[in-house]
């Protein structure tokens, strides 16, 4: 399999990781502290070939991804879950420790994340759904990030991804039972 658009990664591992899974260009980040000369790259990259951004899902990802997002819009964006950015000892988190096959899942369902000023999902949903706010709410938004393809977030950053991803309220909804019925049958 083979990505035209260029993939952003955190490090060295990490291409490794991607070349064992797919034919790609990366660039990587070396670290949370994205140089200007590293965003001059990403941003000729997403004028010439497009850029998915591909961080470890764990903090220091998170700050990568929001800064490069900052500075160069309409990048796509690829997720992996906690449980398969985990080594087989359980030890560290991210992208270098994935199956090839979880890589290239996640790289056929990255998603375009635009700025979007009025979402059909109101905070009064997530609060209904238990998303925020009550018991398990972090579960929730996790098995939810799952669901939809958008990667976990905190409470506060759920309604701003859930826009960015222009998540309709349909869909939405449907995650949301889903993730009841399989509460129910736990």
């Amino acid at each position: 399999m083979k990505i035209r658009e260029i993939i952003v990664v955190e490090g060295k591992d990490d291409t490794v990781a991607i070349n064992r899974a797919v034919i790609a260009d990366t660039i990587e980040t070396n670290g949370s502290a994205v140089s200007q000369s590293v965003i001059d790259q990403i941003k000729l990259a997403q004028a010439t070939r497009g850029v998915i951004i591909f961080t470890d899902p764990d903090f220091p990802g998170e700050k990568i991804r929001h800064t490069i997002t900052a500075q160069v819009p309409d990048c796509k964006h690829a997720f992996l879950s906690k449980e398969k950015a985990r080594p087989k000892n359980g030890k560290g988190i991210g992208v270098e420790h994935a199956s090839p096959d979880s890589i290239r899942e996640a790289l056929k369902e990255a998603h375009l994340m635009t700025e979007h000023t009025h979402s059909e999902i109101s905070q009064q949903d997530l609060l209904e759904a238990g998303l925020i706010g009550g018991s398990g709410a972090r579960e929730r938004r996790e098995k939810l990030g799952l669901l939809l393809k958008i990667g976990y977030t905190n409470g506060k950053q759920l309604s701003k991804r859930l826009q960015m991803f222009q998540i309709a309220r349909d869909v939405f909804i449907q995650a949301i039972m889903q993730i009841k019925q399989e509460e129910e049958n736990e």
